[in-house]
Order: structure tokens, then C-alpha cells, then sequence
């Protein structure tokens, strides 16, 4: 016998020692995902529905349940039958897989608890060789007859007998049929077939979904017929079919297969009740579209109020509204983002190319150069944007390589070199000589010219992120709606533009037609032109270096302002104001040099890297949020967990060194105190996606992200608050609030109060 005993325990341990070898190759699950189960009470005995996921099987023998309290007592339970299988260790045995269902009765031994806790305990292997250890877990079970009478009720009175050998009735799964059926990716049909001479409660039928990826929004059913029951008053029955509408919130946009539990209770016109019952179906999802997204969204979440982000909104004015109120609403919120930090910088290129024109300037050539400019930037932007939604191309990482940002870095230097006069840009004289004869204006090569400058300055705008850009992208992504999605990005982008118009008419008046004022304006030109370059190197230059190339070029601004000059008792009031202006320039562009060196990167503070009372340097206090850092899908779904685990809320950040608004966001809004209270009981993770490599690209793919900043919010169950998300910088009271209501802590301050 011992040897028998040691023989079998060898064989066990090299059955999980084969099983760990091969879960290092395979995606082995865990127990609790390869054996899952739904457990309710029906009043009188507790029903375990069990789902086995396919290539697993667990053994009848090694099933047993218990109970956790003494205010319950189990009767003998029989196991169903299960299918034969011959195992290597155990021999002959019995094992369950795909479906099953055990029914556990039940007594009662002193005042009805309002829950119990059931032991189960449970063995299983998988088909490729791998068997788990003994499993138990315990499950705390609502009963029913508490929640319907107070604890004041016979357990055997209330429901009839049903579906035994002497009863006239149909077994509950013959009576009720639940089907589901997938409308497309975020909504899900739940019927149930009623047979005739039986009906369900409505306000009995519920439904969830078990995933880590899906969430199930409120059940849409239709209005039933009154009816007064013995049991329950007066309640909406259904006597007939009934075909309700689940909306699904998911992760991800990928086909997957959800299992829903469903919960109902129907009677029998005959005069007997049902108990509840609790089904676990599964059902396979589709690709989810932006148009199937936009539904779920919509669709408030069990318990939530109803919320739907802004981009989402947009999205819907495109896939549902007129087309003149398309282009009308994003020409609007184009002519809002021309004054962002993101579409500004143009302003300084157009006027450029309009001052390059020299002293023959008038308001109708400022504006055509203008409007070649706008349309140079409308055309490609456009362009760009339906090119990469349609090949699912991330622009803003494409356009943001070092090699991107060194070539338009270098293009603003050339070009501030021609407008402090080192050399004249204009076309090749060839091209010009054949331009002219043609059109007999031998400036028509400028119009040319703007078009290509406004078509390069297009990419500068990929830098941020807006609403607008998202909704556009994600219907023409999702949808392959490229005529209504290109249309939209196509008025957004004149709205950008129509700004510039005003620029360009306006240059022909404001600008000098000649003299020293001329070069004046030129240099500044310059100097803007210079700024540029450096804005785009800053994505990936360190903070030190950037502040250093900054503070030369507004001290090399202020001797150009005459910081350095003599002054007479001639001078003119004109001329001590730019030696004011220039001295200030030199003083603040050398404390910008002195803090580059001492380590600081701020412009606003460059001095706080020192300290000024001993001497020596200390490490700048840090104001932000702290954040952990998460790389993989895996990383956060473990992030995740440990945060529902801890029944803490989680916020995600897509971050990136390239984007302008993820640094205002770090400088202006994590650093407020109402964000940081808002956030004090919220896990911080961050995505650093600056390398947009395969990982970072999948991280990005799970949540449809196009690029950074995108916030996406998590409640305490690991569940993705949909319609919460961020795109784009927000300003910190703002963002507070909105992190209130995505976290549920305005619900808890009400609750308090």
C-alpha cells in the first residue's frame, strides 16, 4: 500500500511538473478561467450552473460542496452523470465538460441569514497534459427567501413541485428558453422563448457579463401586460416572447466571445412559481464599429449615469447628421483650435512668406498667398488623416521620428537665414521665367510656394490631439466612411485656416512698405522662424538642452532689439523702449542659460535648480503626479486587478516626450492640488508610448487610441469607465471635476452628505 501510495504521488508530481513544461509554451489558463461557474438560490436548493471552457475537464469524484455556515444544512446531493474517460493516474473516471448543472437542497437551522457561504471544492486537468491541484473556493450566496419574506416564510410552501415524474408542469429550461444573439459589435438581442399557459416578471429579468474585457449597459425590454399576483402585487408580465436589447461597453475592438449570466422568474398559469434562475450563455461579438460603439456608449452602464464623451459626440454628428451640419460644426471647432499652441505657430510661417514679398505687398496678395497657404494645409492634412485611418497608421508617432523633426527643424533655420538677409529665397530663376511667361506675374512662383509651406506646415499640426481629430479618424477607421469622415477633417482643417485669411489681408496694411522698419520686421520674422525650429527639437532634446537654445535666442533677440546699444540725448522715445525691451531680453535669456546649466528645464523657473543661500544645488521639488509605469497589455491588466483588488479607481495616461500637450498637461495640470485630491484614491498608470514599437501599438489598439494625451478612466471594479475618456489638454479645474464624476467621487460626497 505505501508503495502504491508513493507511486501515485510521484505520478501527480510529474503530471504538474509535464503541466508547468508545457504552460511555459502554450497560453495555459487559469483555474478560475478554465472552470467557471453562476451559483443561486431557488428558495429551497442552490443551483451551481458550471461552464468548463473547451480542451478542460474536471473529475466528478473530486467534486464536493459544503457548507461555510451552521445556519444552513445541505441535503444529499447527487451529481449528474458525466462523460466516460480513462486517465493515466486515476484510471477509469468520470469527468465533466462544456456544461453542467448541480442542484444542492437545502435546510434551514435557525433564523434565515441573509446570505450563506458555500465551500466548493473541485479537481481538473487540461487535455494537453496539465492537471491543476485541488481547487476550493468559497461563494457567499443572497438568499431568496430572505429577500422575499424578511426570513418569515416556509421554504416548502411558497413554490409548487415542478418537473418531477408526478407533476403536470414543464421543467423551468422547457418553460423558459433564454437565446442570445449578437446585433453587431456592442449589442446583444437577449430573448426568451415563453412557452404557452406560463409568463415571466419583468423586473425579475437581469443581465451581466463575466469578462475582464466587456461590460453589459441596462437591459432594454419592452412593456409588459399588468398582472396581479398572489406572491408579488401587481407587477408587468410577459405571456409571450420577449426580445430585449443589451448594450455592450468593451475594451477592445476585436471579436471576442463574452459569457453573460442571465437571471428570471416566471410562474405557470396553473398556479405554481418558478425560483430564480440563473443561466450562464455565452455569445460571439463581432468587430466592434464606431457606429456600434457610439450605441453602447450612449447606453448608460448598470447603476451610471448616462455619459458620453466629447469625440464621441463628434462621432456621432458624423455618422447621423446632415452633411452641411458636419461641415458647419467642424468648421467651428477648426476656427477653436487655430488659437491652440498646436496651429499658432503657423501664423509666424505665413507671415514670413508674406514678408518675403518685400515692399509690392497689398491686402489682395497678402490674402491669395494666404488662402494658397490654408489650402496647402486643408488638402494634405486631409489627405494624411484618411490615409492613416485607413491603413490604421498612428500620424502623430509616424510625423514625430527624429529624422521628421531634424528635416522641418532645419527647413525654419533656412528659413530665418533668409529673412535676416544672408540669402534671398525665391523659386529657381528657370522656374520663374516659365511661370511667368505663362501667367506674364513674375510672382505667380509665390502662390506655389505658400501651397508647399502650408502642406509642410499641415504635419506641424499632428502634434496634438483633439476631439475633432479623434471622431474623424475613428469613423473613417471603423466605419470605412471615408467621403463623410474626409469631409469633416476637410472643414476642421479650413476652420484652422480661416484665421490666416484675416493674416494675410491684413499683413498688406500692417506691414511697412519699405525702410528700415523692413528689416525690422524681417529679423522678428527670423526669430520666430528660429523658435519654431527649436519647439520641434524639444521633442527629443532634453529639457536642459531645450531651455539652453532658448535662452540664446532671446538674448541674441535682445541685442538685435538694441539691448546693447548707446543711447544719445537725440535718441527717440521708440529707440529707448527697444533698448529697454533688448536689455530685458539679454538679462532674462542669460537666467535661462545659468538654469540650463544648473539643471532646470522650466522657463518659468529656471532658477529653481539653485540654492542661492549656500551654494550648492538641490533636486527641484517634485509637484506632479506620481505614476506607474506600465509598458504591456499584461502590465495593465495586472495593474488593474491590484487596483480592484485594493478598491481603488485607476486612471491610464497616454503619454509621450514628442507631444506638446502631454507636457502641458504634466506642467500646468497634475501639478494643481484639486487634481491631485481628486485623484487620492485613484492608481496613476502611465503609458509612455515615444517609441510607438509593437507594444506600445497594441496598448494603443486595445482602447482605439489614436495618440497621446488620451486619459482613460477605470472604476474600482477594473472596468473601463466608458464616455470618461480625455483627449487633448484640459485645464485643471476642469479636469478635476471631470475626475470626480469618472471616479464616483461626487457619488460618495453625495452619499456622505
Amino acid at each position: 500500500m505505501p508503495n502504491t501510495l508513493s507511486k501515485s504521488l510521484i505520478a501527480v508530481m510529474l503530471v504538474l511538473l509535464t503541466g508547468l513544461s508545457l504552460a511555459q509554451q502554450d497560453d495555459i489558463l487559469r483555474p478560475e478561467e478554465a472552470y467557471r461557474y453562476a451559483v443561486a438560490d431557488t428558495g429551497s436548493a442552490i443551483e451551481i450552473d458550471w461552464v468548463v471552457e473547451e480542451g478542460y475537464y474536471l473529475y466528478r469524484n473530486k467534486m464536493s460542496y459544503a457548507s461555510g455556515s451552521d445556519a444552513i444544512v445541505l441535503s444529499a446531493y447527487d451529481l449528474p452523470e458525466g462523460e466516460h474517460h480513462e486517465d493515466e493516474f486515476f484510471g477509469v473516471q468520470q469527468v465533466y465538460r462544456d456544461r453542467f448543472y448541480v442542484t444542492i437542497p437545502y435546510t434551514i437551522a435557525t433564523d434565515i441569514p441573509e446570505s450563506v457561504e458555500l465551500v466548493i471544492k473541485s479537481q481538473g486537468c487540461a487535455d494537453i497534459g496539465l492537471c491543476y491541484p485541488p481547487q476550493t473556493w468559497t461563494e457567499t450566496i443572497q438568499l431568496v427567501a430572505r429577500e422575499n419574506s424578511g426570513g418569515k416564510i416556509d421554504l416548502g410552501s411558497t413554490f409548487g413541485t415542478f418537473g418531477g415524474a408526478n407533476s403536470d408542469f414543464l421543467p423551468v429550461d422547457e418553460a423558459f428558453e433564454p437565446i442570445l444573439t449578437a446585433i453587431d459589435g456592442n449589442n446583444v438581442e437577449v430573448a426568451i422563448r415563453v412557452t404557452e399557459g406560463y409568463y415571466l416578471y419583468k423586473d425579475k429579468i437581469a443581465a451581466s457579463i463575466q469578462s475582464d474585457v466587456a461590460q453589459a449597459g441596462i437591459l432594454d425590454l419592452p412593456q409588459g401586460e399588468l398582472k396581479t399576483d398572489q406572491y408579488f402585487g401587481e407587477m408587468e408580465v410577459y405571456h409571450e416572447d420577449v426580445f430585449g436589447k443589451l448594450s455592450v461597453a468593451r475594451a477592445t475592438p476585436e471579436a471576442m466571445v463574452v459569457d453573460l449570466e442571465l437571471k428570471f422568474q416566471g410562474c405557470a398559469d396553473g398556479g405554481i412559481c418558478y425560483p430564480p434562475v440563473t443561466r450562464l450563455l455565452s455569445v460571439a461579438l463581432p468587430e466592434a464599429t464606431a457606429v456600434s460603439a457610439l450605441a453602447a456608449v450612449a447606453a448608460p452602464t448598470a447603476g451610471a449615469a448616462p455619459m458620453v464623451s466629447e469625440q464621441g459626440r463628434l462621432a456621432q454628428i458624423i455618422t447621423t447628421a446632415k452633411l452641411g451640419s458636419v461641415i458647419a460644426t467642424f468648421f467651428g471647432l477648426g476656427l477653436l483650435l487655430a488659437f491652440t499652441p498646436c496651429v499658432l505657430p503657423m501664423v509666424p510661417i505665413l507671415s514670413g512668406i508674406i514678408a518675403g514679398e518685400g515692399d509690392n505687398i497689398s491686402p489682395t496678395r497678402g490674402f491669395s498667398l494666404a488662402f494658397s497657404y490654408v489650402m496647402g494645409m486643408a488638402l494634405i492634412y486631409t489627405a494624411a488623416g484618411v490615409a492613416a485611418a485607413a491603413a490604421g497608421l498612428q500620424l502623430q508617432a509616424m510625423f514625430n521620428q527624429p529624422w521628421v523633426l531634424i528635416l522641418f527643424s532645419s527647413l525654419f533655420v533656412i528659413l530665418a537665414l533668409g529673412m535676416f538677409g544672408m540669402f534671398d529665397l525665391q523659386m529657381p530663376s528657370a522656374i520663374q521665367s516659365r511661370l511667368a511667361s505663362v501667367s506674364g506675374n513674375q510672382k505667380s512662383g509665390t502662390a506655389i510656394g505658400a501651397f508647399v509651406m502650408g502642406a509642410l506646415s499641415s504635419l506641424v499640426v499632428t502634434a496634438c490631439v483633439a476631439p475633432a481629430l479623434i471622431a474623424t479618424l475613428t469613423v473613417m477607421a471603423q466605419t470605412g466612411d471615408m467621403v463623410r469622415g474626409g469631409t469633416a477633417l476637410f472643414a476642421m482643417s479650413l476652420g484652422m485656416g480661416a484665421p490666416l485669411l484675416l493674416v494675410g489681408a491684413a499683413q498688406g496694411k500692417l506691414l511697412p512698405k519699405a525702410g528700415a522698419w523692413m528689416v525690422a520686421v524681417k529679423n522678428a520674422f527670423g526669430f520666430m522662424m528660429l523658435g519654431m525650429g527649436i519647439w520641434m527639437m524639444s521633442r527629443m532634446l532634453p529639457g536642459e538642452v531645450t531651455l539652453a537654445a532658448y535662452g540664446i535666442l532671446i538674448f541674441m533677440a535682445g541685442v538685435y532689439l538694441g539691448g546693447l546699444t548707446q543711447l544719445t540725448p537725440e535718441s527717440l522715445g521708440m529707440q529707448k523702449f527697444g533698448k529697454g525691451l533688448g536689455l530685458l531680453s539679454i538679462i532674462y535669456g542669460a537666467v535661462l542659460l545659468v538654469g540650463s546649466l544648473a539643471g532646470s528645464n522650466s522657463m518659468l523657473r529656471p532658477l529653481a535648480a539653485l540654492n542661492t543661500g549656500g551654494g550648492t544645488a538641490f533636486v527641484e521639488e517634485h509637484r506632479g503626479l506620481d505614476f506607474q509605469r506600465i509598458k504591456t497589455t499584461g502590465d495593465l491588466d495586472r495593474a488593474l486587478a491590484s487596483a480592484a483588488a485594493s478598491g481603488k479607481s485607476a486612471m491610464l495616461d497616454f503619454y509621450a516626450d514628442w507631444c506638446v500637450s502631454c507636457i502641458e498637461m504634466e506642467e500646468y495640470t497634475f501639478t494643481d492640488s484639486s487634481v491631485q485630491d481628486a485623484l487620492s484614491n485613484t492608481v496613476l498608470l502611465q503609458a509612455d508610448v515615444t517609441a510607438n514599437d509593437d507594444e506600445d501599438q497594441e496598448l494603443l489598439k486595445r482602447f482605439g487610441v489614436f495618440g497621446p494625451p488620451t486619459i482613460i478612466f477605470f472604476g474600482s471594479d477594473g472596468m473601463q469607465r466608458n464616455g470618461y475618456e480625455v483627449v487633448g489638454y484640459m485645464k485643471a479645474k476642469e479636469f478635476a471635476n471631470h475626475v470626480r464624476m469618472a471616479t464616483g467621487t461626487n457619488d460618495n460626497l453625495n452619499a456622505k452628505n
